[in-house]
């Protein structure tokens, strides 16, 4: 009976997926510490550089930390994230710090630096054979007007 238990569970036990965490690692003693007043270098002390500004409606901090988790051989998902934004005033003085996450309903799509790679967008038989069509494999190379094609 325990044999049975334990061969039945043992493949389920593969599938529970592995959990990555990318970004900052946020510490609530650490968030609590920034507070309205504090300048721009208090800030970079306490939470390290940001991951992003703005500069767009006054000035901006954001620290993000994304959870991603992956089952066996499946693209990986992101089953959390967190942002926090520390907000500036003119005098580079903090005047407000928020936090967003997906649990939150605010999800903010963030640019993850990809370069498309030239090459995804054909399949690979395109690559292959996708000159053929452009090129004209008997064409005059002598200039005379004439086909090219011996006896013709």
């Amino acid at each position: 009976m325990l044999a049975a238990l334990f061969f039945g569970a043992a493949p389920m036990l593969g599938c529970a997926g592995q959990i990555d965490r990318h970004g900052h690692v946020f510490i609530d003693v650490d968030l609590d510490q920034v507070r309205p007043g504090m300048s721009k270098a208090d800030v970079k002390t306490v939470l390290g550089s940001p991951d992003t500004t703005s500069a767009i409606g006054g000035d901006a901090y954001y620290y993000i930390s994304s959870t991603m988790k992956t089952v066996a051989f499946m693209k990986p998902k992101e089953i959390d994230r967190q942002v926090v934004a520390v907000y500036f005033s003119g005098s580079d003085r903090v005047t407000d710090v928020a936090r967003y996450g997906i649990k939150d309903g605010v999800l903010v799509n963030y640019h993850r630096g990809e370069t498309p790679a030239r090459g995804r967008d054909l399949s690979f038989v395109e690559q292959m054979f996708g000159n053929l069509a452009n090129r004209q494999l008997f064409k005059d190379q002598r200039g005379t007007g004439q086909s090219g094609i011996p006896g013709i």
